[in-house]
């Protein structure tokens, strides 16, 4: 069978996992063009087994969702798939250019380190509300890294003259190298650093 590349360009056969946690998570069978048709949409688990490119493209359609309001409306999140491929090949482009590297390894080592391990959750006891720290389940963390890389692109380019492939490309770089610039890294930063107090 030939080797099949993402966008016909990049290779993902010697990109491993390295989070042991995650690696079940994080699938790296890559498909020319990342479209299954939202084949996933019924079972919750099955979003697992699609190809992490195109779960990036896929939570680029919905960066607008803070706390059920949709605060970014623009003609990216309007169901056009295509946009979304256009948006993520470019930005994965523009990481090869930057760093001289696979940009699909480059995305799965800025998920591991966007991705938080503990949060709080509220819990009421007695009629009262506690914080409580609790381990964050592996999907959810690749979800929660993959949302706030989405958001934060959004936010550094919405109504701005940053275009959304330099903010989606700059967000993936900064995750990567564990930069207090993206937004990801910030936010599992906070997170944990409440985890940590509420324990």
């Amino acid at each position: 069978m030939a080797d099949i590349k993402c966008f016909n360009r990049w290779s993902a056969d010697k990109i491993t996992v390295a989070d042991l946690g995650l690696s079940k998570y994080i699938t790296l069978q890559p498909t020319i063009l990342p479209k299954t048709g939202a084949r996933y949409a019924g079972n919750r688990f099955h979003k697992s087994n699609v190809f992490i490119v195109e779960r990036l493209a896929s939570k680029l359609m919905i960066p607008g969702h803070k706390s059920k309001k949709h605060f970014i409306s623009s003609g990216h999140n309007c169901g056009k798939k295509v946009l979304a491929l256009k948006i993520v090949e470019q930005a994965l482009a523009k990481c090869e250019q930057k760093l001289k590297q696979n940009p699909v390894a480059i995305l799965v080592k800025a998920i591991e380190n966007a991705a938080p391990r503990e949060e709080v959750i509220s819990i009421e006891y007695g009629g009262a509300r506690y914080p409580k720290a609790v381990d964050v389940a592996p999907q959810r963390r690749v979800d929660l890294a993959l949302r706030y890389m989405t958001q934060g692109a959004y936010t550094k380019s919405f109504n701005k003259k940053v275009k959304i492939e330099d903010a989606l490309a700059e967000e993936i770089i900064s995750a990567y190298q564990c930069s207090a610039k993206s937004a990801a890294i910030s936010k599992k930063r906070d997170a944990e650093r409440q985890a940590a107090s509420s324990k």
